[in-house]
């Protein structure tokens, strides 16, 4: 799998579109797209890593380890079926998972 296809399945994952995280990690217009036929800078590769919440070296294909996304980073996009679970939906999950009452 190139650099390529490994950031479209996974930006498909995130429900992001391809220009959706190009916007996001601040590349220049089709950025990513132009990522077919050459190598990203490593300053690009690691904008769209961090986006996506793994390691540049996960994109690269060196290693099959992903990196987790910090919970507490406020540009951490949760999605379920494509579609962003609101804030008041996550506070509710993370209650359940701590086992709270309330």
């Amino acid at each position: 799998m190139t650099t390529f296809e490994r950031i479209k399945e996974l930006a498909k994952k995130r429900g992001y579109t391809l220009s959706a995280l190009n916007d996001k990690a601040g590349l220049g217009t089709n950025s990513i797209y132009h990522w077919k036929n050459k190598t990203p800078s490593t300053q690009s590769l690691n904008k769209v890593a961090k986006v996506l919440g793994v390691s540049a070296d996960y994109l690269l294909g060196e290693t099959e380890k992903k990196k987790t996304a910090d919970l507490a980073d406020k540009d951490t996009v949760f999605t379920f079926e494509g579609r962003e679970i609101p804030p008041e939906d996550l506070e509710y999950m993370k209650r359940l998972l701590r086992g709270d009452d309330e």
